[in-house]
């Protein structure tokens, strides 16, 4: 046996005909109660690779976590909280507090289980909630998730051109309550990711590798990045108020809001298709809404007041779009290059 950095090293042997053994070390034997007779699991990963992990269900007390909240945290921080120990993974999670549990700890926990994807309510008692998750080992497809992001944030952004053009808060509220949308399913994607690096078996459910899983998550976080910027130009009506953005500028923003909608568009397509032409070309759109920007920045030095402000606003969240669908250009041009990296990498 030889032993390096963590690796246990094995010779292969052969016994009959056509039978190759290796042996397992001791130590990884002993430390999951395994013994002679139990069956193990071999997952081909595609570099080659094997998993090992053994036939078995999870043990039910390492499913359940058990966390203590107090009544007296700020709502938005309990809330966090829930969040991260959704995106942990845990397919049972109970919350408990020293004694009676607040009515207001309780609304927190309930608008949590109402918004994720998931938790549901299991039990409940005088000082504890118990959630359940009930997605559990099914997950949705990722790449399928990422196009529903990438329709929810494209119509969001032109929900939200179309209510800074006509000063409309009704439209404006509409776009900021359905980044809550998008927020969650950026947070499934994060769970099942993080359960998946953690577990193959789950890994091996989503079909994915492990560098597919880092490029979707990239891809998920840069779709709620642009959501937060759609947020950002409905808030600007409130700041308007009654005054009206002058026509000719307005032209101009939209203009420069349906490049950056083109080219996230394009940016997804090119990481779907893996082609790199047309992820560069995203990445040149970018530049030149970059270089529009700077123009039309020029023209607003003669406004003032909110009317600056909510302009400046705007054309900043709009140019911050674009940038986010060149990053996704950048993370598709990587995608394909490791695509084939590993494609050649196969070949014998």
């Amino acid at each position: 046996m030889r032993t390096t950095g963590g690796f246990h090293g094995r010779r292969i042997q052969k016994t009959g005909g056509s039978t190759f053994i290796v042996s397992l070390p001791k130590s990884w034997v002993v430390g999951r109660h395994l013994g002679a007779g139990d069956v193990l699991l071999f997952t081909p990963r595609p570099d080659g690779s094997l998993t090992v992990y053994p036939d078995e269900a999870p043990r039910a007390e390492a499913a359940r976590r058990t966390i203590t909240v107090t009544n007296e945290a700020a709502e938005p921080h309990l809330f966090r909280l829930l969040v991260s120990e959704y995106i942990a993974g845990a397919p049972l999670l109970e919350l408990r507090t020293n004694g009676r549990m607040s009515a207001r700890t309780r609304s927190v926990i309930r608008g949590f289980a109402q918004r994720m994807i998931g938790p549901e309510i299991l039990e409940e008692t005088a000082d504890s909630v118990v959630l359940q998750d009930v997605v559990g080992s099914n997950p949705l497809p990722i790449p399928s998730v990422i196009r529903r992001m990438h329709q929810m944030v494209a119509a969001m952004h032109t929900d939200a051109m179309a209510a800074f053009r006509g000063s409309d808060a009704s439209i404006a509220r509409d776009v900021i309550e359905r980044d809550w949308e998008v927020d969650r399913l950026h947070w499934f994607v994060q769970k099942q990711i993080t359960t998946a690096l953690r577990d193959a078996r789950m890994l091996g459910s989503l079909g994915l590798t492990l560098p597919e899983c880092a490029t979707y998550l990239l891809a998920s976080r840069a779709l709620e990045r642009i959501a937060d910027h759609a947020v950002r130009i409905a808030g600007t009506v409130s700041m308007l108020g009654k005054e009206e953005p002058p026509g000719a500028l307005v032209v101009e923003l939209e203009h420069l809001q349906a490049t950056a909608a083109s080219g996230l568009s394009e940016a997804l397509d090119a990481l779907e298709t893996k082609d790199i032409e047309r992820a560069n070309v995203v990445i040149d759109s970018a530049e030149r809404v970059a270089r529009e920007r700077e123009k039309i920045l020029r023209e607003l030095s003669s406004k003032r007041g909110r009317l600056a402000v909510s302009l400046a606003y705007v054309l900043e969240s709009v140019e911050r779009s674009a940038l986010y669908a060149a990053d996704l250009a950048e993370i598709a041009i990587n995608h394909a290059v490791e695509g084939r990296a590993s494609a050649e990498s196969q070949t014998p």
